[in-house]
C-alpha cells in the first residue's frame, strides 16, 4: 500500500454517503443538482439532472478504496466517477441517454498503471521481427530468412525478443551462450541485421551489419560494453550492452535517408501500435521509462489534439546534462492536456540485464566468475543528476538489477536528499526493476522513501535461470523479494518492461501471486503477493509512483474514470485459471475506447 492519507481527494471534491451510495457532489458556488458530477457547471451535452453518462450494474465493484471496499455497481459523468453502490441506488441515475452496461457478476476494477514500459519501443516491437517465440537459434535464423524474402537488398532488418536460456541445443559451438554469426550471416550477406535481446542489453549482429559498424577483430570494448570473441579472437555476433552502439548508430544513419515525413509517419504508427496493444490488455495509463525532448514535443502535440491513445507519464532519457540544464523546466508538465501527459522524471541506467550478464554484483557471477557485470552510469554522475532533477522539482527512476547496482543507486539518493534537507520531502524517487538486491538494502527502500519499480513478470520468467546466474543463497536472499519489500514498508510499483514482457498485466498479476515458472513449479514461492497487493501494485501503487493517486488508481467518486471489467474475477477464482481472464471492456476518461 501507498503511504497516501486515505481520504485524499481532488480539492473540488467531497463524498456524500447516503446508505451505500456515494455521489460526489461539486465545491463550487451556486451549483446545485443540475451540475452533479460536472464541477464547472457547464459541460457540453449535460443530461438531466442527477441522470449518468454511464452506469455500470449487477458486478463485483473492486474500488481499491479502503473506505469504499467492494460495492455491485457504478456510475460516470463526463470524465469522472459520479457514484459507487448497490445496483438498485445507481439505477436511480439511469435517464433517457444513459448507457447501461449489465456486468452479469463480471469484476470491476480500476484501469491498469503500467508502471514501467518502452512506449515507442513497444510500437516499434510490433513492427519489427518478433523473436520472443524462438526456441532455438536455428529457428532464429529461419525467421531472418523468410523476412529476407520481402526485404530489399541492402536494408536493414531488425528484430527483437530472443533470450538464449529459452533455446534448445542444435549443435553449435556457444560463446557465451550464443552461436556465432556465421549461420546467420551465410543467409543475409547483403542484408545488415539487428536483432535484440528481450532484455535489449544485448544483441546479435550479422557480419554486414559489424562490417557497416566497423566492428572486426582489432575493435577494443568499448566502456560498459563486451564484444563477444570466438577462440581466434574474431567477434562472434553478440555484442553486450554498450557494444552494441556502433551497430545502432550505422542502423541510424541509414535512417536518416528517410524524409521527416516518413520518420513522423513511423513515429504516429509506433504510438498507435503501442496504444491499440494497451488498450487491449486493460492499461490506460502508462509509465513511459525514457523519451527524448523530441518525443517529449511529439507527445505533448498528440496530447493537445486529444490523440494520445493512453495516458502518459513519461521520463526524459537520452538527454546530456548540458541539455536538461538548459531545458528542464520547459518541459516540466503535470497534468496536462486533461491528464494526458505527465512529464516530471529523468531516467537513468546504472546497470545492465541478469540475462546478457550485465547486472552489476557485488560478487562475480556464478556460472561466470570472470565478471561481477557492466555498470552503464558513474554513480558520481547519478548523484549530479540527481541534483539537478531535486532542484527542478523532477522524480529520478533509475534501472538498476544487479545487488551492486542497486546499492549504488541508493547510496546516491541518500547523500543527495540527505544534503538537500533529508529524505522526508515527498521525492518518490524510484528504483526501476530492483531486481536482486543484498539483504541489507532491503529495509533501506521503506526507509527512504524510495518506490521499488518492478515487474511480477520478470520474477517467473527469468526464474529458472537465476539461480544458474547467481547460485542458491543469492537466489533465495535477494531475488525478486517482493514480499520482503512490502513487509518492509515499502510502495511495489508492477508492470511488465514491455517490449521486454507482453504488456499484460494479467500475465504479470499471476505471476506475483503464484511465482509460477513457464516450466510448472513456483520460484521460491514464499515472495510471493497477495491478490489484492498485486492489485494495488498495478492500480493505487503506480498512481502513487505518478503522483497521480488523487486522480486514478481506485475506483473513488471524483476521480477519472478509467475502468478496466474482466471476464472473470481474478480476486477469487482457483489461481490455475488467472491466466485465461480476458480484458471485455477498457473505459478511459469515460469512453469505451476497447471492448472485446
Amino acid at each position: 500500500m501507498t503511504r497516501r492519507p486515505a481520504d485524499t481527494f481532488p480539492h473540488r471534491w467531497f463524498r456524500l454517503s447516503t446508505s451505500g451510495l456515494f455521489l460526489v457532489l461539486a465545491l463550487v458556488g451556486g451549483c446545485g443538482p443540475d451540475t452533479l458530477g460536472d464541477p464547472e457547471g457547464d459541460a457540453p451535452g449535460a443530461l438531466e439532472a442527477g441522470t449518468a453518462d454511464m452506469v455500470l450494474l449487477d458486478g463485483r465493484v473492486v474500488t481499491v478504496d479502503p473506505e469504499l471496499g467492494e460495492v455491485a455497481a457504478m456510475a460516470v459523468r463526463g470524465d469522472r466517477i459520479l457514484a459507487v453502490g448497490s445496483t438498485e441506488e445507481i439505477s436511480d441515475l439511469v435517464g433517457p441517454e444513459t448507457e447501461v452496461i449489465q456486468l452479469e457478476g463480471r469484476l470491476v476494477i480500476p484501469g491498469f498503471i503500467e508502471g514501467h514500459g518502452h512506449f515507442l519501443g513497444h510500437g516499434n516491437a510490433r513492427m519489427t521481427l518478433d523473436l520472443s517465440g524462438t526456441r532455438s537459434w536455428d529457428e532464429l535464423v529461419e525467421l531472418v530468412a523468410e523476412a529476407l524474402s520481402e526485404a530489399e537488398p541492402g536494408s536493414w532488418i531488425t528484430g527483437r525478443g530472443w533470450h538464449q536460456e529459452r533455446w534448445v541445443a542444435t549443435g553449435h559451438e556457444l560463446f557465451d551462450g550464443i552461436p556465432t554469426h556465421h549461420t546467420l550471416s551465410e543467409v543475409t550477406p547483403e542484408n545488415p541485421v539487428i536483432l535484440t535481446h528481450a532484455s535489449g542489453h544485448g544483441s546479435i549482429a550479422n557480419a554486414r551489419a559489424m562490417a557497416e559498424a566497423g566492428i572486426d577483430a582489432g575493435t577494443e570494448d568499448p566502456p560498459g560494453g563486451t564484444i563477444i570473441r570466438d577462440h581466434e579472437g574474431e567477434p562472434t555476433g553478440f555484442l553486450r550492452q554498450a557494444a552494441q552502439g556502433p551497430v545502432r548508430a550505422a542502423l541510424a544513419r541509414y535512417e536518416e535517408g528517410m524524409t521527416a515525413e516518413e520518420r513522423r509517419a513511423r513515429l504516429l504508427r509506433q504510438i498507435e501500435l503501442a496504444g491499440e496493444d494497451a488498450l487491449a490488455h486493460g492499461v490506460t495509463s502508462y509509465h513511459d521509462a525514457g523519451a527524448t525532448f523530441a518525443e517529449i514535443d511529439l507527445f505533448r502535440e498528440l496530447a493537445e489534439a486529444g490523440e494520445l491513445p493512453v495516458r502518459l507519464y513519461s521520463a526524459i532519457r537520452g538527454e546530456s546534462m548540458e541539455s536538461m540544464r538548459a531545458r528542464l523546466p520547459d518541459y516540466r508538465l503535470v497534468g496536462h492536456a486533461d491528464q494526458f501527459l505527465t512529464v516530471r522524471a529523468i531516467k537513468q541506467v546504472m546497470d545492465g540485464a541478469l540475462g546478457t550478464h550485465g547486472a552489476w554484483f557485488l560478487e562475480p557471477y556464478a556460472d561466470n566468475p570472470g565478471t561481477a557485470g557492466l555498470p552503464q552510469t558513474d554513480p558520481e554522475d547519478l548523484r549530479a543528476v540527481a541534483r539537478l532533477a531535486l532542484e527542478h522539482g523532477f522524480q529520478v527512476n533509475t534501472h538498476a538489477i544487479g545487488d551492486r547496482g542497486n546499492r549504488e543507486t541508493l547510496d546516491a539518493y541518500e547523500e543527495v536528499l540527505r544534503v538537500n534537507g533529508g529524505v522526508t520531502p515527498d521525492h518518490r524517487w524510484r528504483v526501476e526493476h530492483a531486481q536482486h538486491l543484498h539483504p541489507d538494502d532491503i529495509p533501506r527502500f521503506g526507509e527512504l522513501g524510495v518506490i521499488a519499480s518492478m515487474q511480477g513478470i520478470h520474477g517467473t520468467s527469468d526464474g529458472p535461470w537465476v539461480e544458474p546466474r547467481l547460485g542458491a543463497d543469492r537466489t533465495r536472499t535477494g531475488a525478486y523479494v517482493w514480499r520482503d519489500l512490502i513487509d518492509s514498508g515499502a510502495t511495489i510499483c508492477n508492470g511488465t518492461d514491455v517490449p521486454v514482457e507482453p504488456v499484460s498485466p494479467i500475465a504479470s498479476f499471476h505471476a506475483s501471486v503464484s511465482r509460477m515458472t513457464p516450466q510448472g513449479w513456483r520460484f521460491h514461492p514464499e515472495q510471493a503477493m497477495t491478490r489484492m497487493e498485486a492489485l494495488e501494485s498495478y492500480t493505487i501503487n503506480c498512481a502513487y509512483a505518478g503522483f497521480v493517486e488523487d486522480e486514478l488508481g481506485s475506483l473513488t467518486p471524483g476521480k477519472l474514470a478509467d475502468i478496466v471489467v474482466l471476464d472473470r474475477d481474478i480476486l477469487s477464482i482457483p489461481e490455475e485459471g488467472i491466466p485465461e481472464a480476458r480484458v471485455d471492456l477498457t473505459i478511459l476518461g469515460g469512453e469505451i475506447r476497447y471492448r472485446r
